[in-house]
Order: C-alpha cells, then structure tokens, then sequence
C-alpha cells in the first residue's frame, strides 16, 4: 500500500486531477489538494494525467 503526495510547489491548477479523479482530488484557490486518499488504486489515473508530475504515489514504511 501506499499514500499519495501532491507537490504543491509544482502544481500548475490546469485541474486534470479533479477531473479524472473527482472522489479523490479538488481544486482549492488554484491547487489540487486531496478529498480521500484511502484508494491510490483510483490515483494512478490522476498521476500519469498530471502535466507536471505534481502527484506521486508513495510507499508506506512497514
């Protein structure tokens, strides 16, 4: 399993996040933050789609 991170330093707001993955992500004042995270299943999506490479997803220690 793992957890996504958003770079908010590298997102550019175009929103294909939110679009693609509208359980998941939201668009706040220009930024995509994170509505549920539980899944990263349903980010991979969100993740190749970002311009930016501003969402990644990231293993948990064990």
């Amino acid at each position: 399993m793992g957890h996504i991170v958003i770079a908010y330093h590298l997102c550019v707001g175009c929103g294909a996040c939110a679009e693609v993955c509208p359980d998941i992500f939201e668009m706040i004042e220009n930024k995509a933050w994170l509505k549920y995270s539980d899944d990263i299943t349903l980010c991979e999506q969100a993740r190749v789609i970002c311009p930016v490479g501003a969402i990644t997803i990231e293993e948990d220690e064990k």
